[in-house]
């Protein structure tokens, strides 16, 4: 069982921190449906950003399960420390920082994962974060800069010196971005050198691969990143495989729709009914995505599919995309019986 200052993690199966995605109604869902820990998305670390819309969102918490871990970006360590503080007194139990985001307009200002090039750095924002506050501070990193200049065990045995509580590393370098292969070599290295948990991620998208990447690593648990997209339900499958060896049966189609539909009355309660609608889209088509996949549906059905989502991508109203998704399921029902 992975600790986290007073907080006892229930069990290794965790959500990534991912931009625009693991808002507050998605990490709850995921919680709920299995996800022991989850981290929000990269909150700007400059003042001047804090009282925006669209980051008063990142800071909602409310109805979270405890720990709230807050994830923050920057590149000034005074910056980060006053950003932390902010935070923790708005109810964060958690302070991450990112040092793994590949994405451009993140690393053009030399935060994210750019800071893996300058070390001495990395390690100030740390050490600055680590003595504002009083909770935990862990760091999402990457291997290296690229595939030639993997730094991630250095950093990592510095890091836990300066004391970092939990380390999670995605088995790419920055260069990679989210292209080619994972490769979990170097998460095995840190593990093997430090005394905190380190947490793999990267291209873990099955229980069976949950399993594979923990006994080739070591790694503590397991962060669950892109996979997670339509399918929240893959943190109770996996944590069940963990725990039994055995595989959950798939969500039936019931189910499917019921998630998919709390998961969007939260979401509009979150967002609006204006910005609600169109901040949901790409969640919408990610679950059909996975439920066409997961069922090999029929190329008539998978023209349909795509109908419903062009039309939901024009679709401006809660109560519409309710509507549409109600008859894609009926219809999705319909056929369920015809072949059985």
């Amino acid at each position: 069982m992975i600790e986290l200052g007073v907080h006892r993690l229930p069990n290794r199966v965790f959500v990534a921190p991912m931009a625009g995605v693991t808002d507050r109604p998605f990490r709850r869902l995921c919680r709920r449906l299995g996800a022991g820990y989850a981290v929000s998305e990269m909150a700007a670390s400059n003042p001047r950003l804090w009282h925006t819309v669209k980051s008063s969102r990142r800071l909602d918490h409310q109805g979270e399960t405890s720990p709230i871990a807050v994830q923050l970006a920057g590149s000034d360590p005074a910056m980060m420390a006053e950003a932390a503080r902010f935070n923790v007194d708005r109810g964060a139990q958690v302070i991450d920082i990112n040092m793994g985001c590949p994405a451009k307009k993140v690393c053009n200002v030399a935060a994210g994962s750019a800071l893996m090039a300058d070390e001495a750095l990395a390690l100030r924002i740390v050490e600055a974060v680590v003595a504002a506050v009083d909770v935990p501070v862990t760091v999402k990193m990457r291997t290296g800069t690229d595939r030639t200049q993997r730094n991630a065990l250095a950093l990592a045995r510095a890091m836990e010196s300066a004391g970092v509580r939990m380390l999670a590393i995605h088995g790419r370098s920055r260069a990679c971005a989210f292209g080619g292969e994972a490769e979990y070599e170097t998460i095995a290295q840190v593990v093997g050198a430090v005394g905190i948990p380190v947490v793999a991620n990267g291209d873990i998208d099955s229980a069976a691969k949950a399993a594979f990447v923990l006994a080739r690593t070591g790694a503590a648990a397991v962060m669950i990143g892109r996979a997670a997209q339509g399918r929240p339900w893959i943190f109770r499958e996996i944590d069940h495989f963990l725990q039994t060896g055995r595989m959950l049966p798939a969500p039936t189609l019931e189910e499917f729709g019921a998630v998919l539909r709390d998961h969007l009355v939260d979401h509009y309660a979150f967002y609006g009914e204006d910005a609600g609608p169109r901040i949901a889209r790409k969640h919408i088509g990610w679950y059909i995505d996975g439920w066409c996949d997961s069922q090999a549906v029929r190329p008539s059905e998978a023209a349909r599919s795509a109908a419903l989502r062009a039309e939901i991508n024009r679709c401006e109203s809660p109560e519409r995309q309710l509507a549409l998704l109600d008859a894609y399921l009926e219809h999705a029902h319909d056929d369920q019986v015809q072949l059985h």
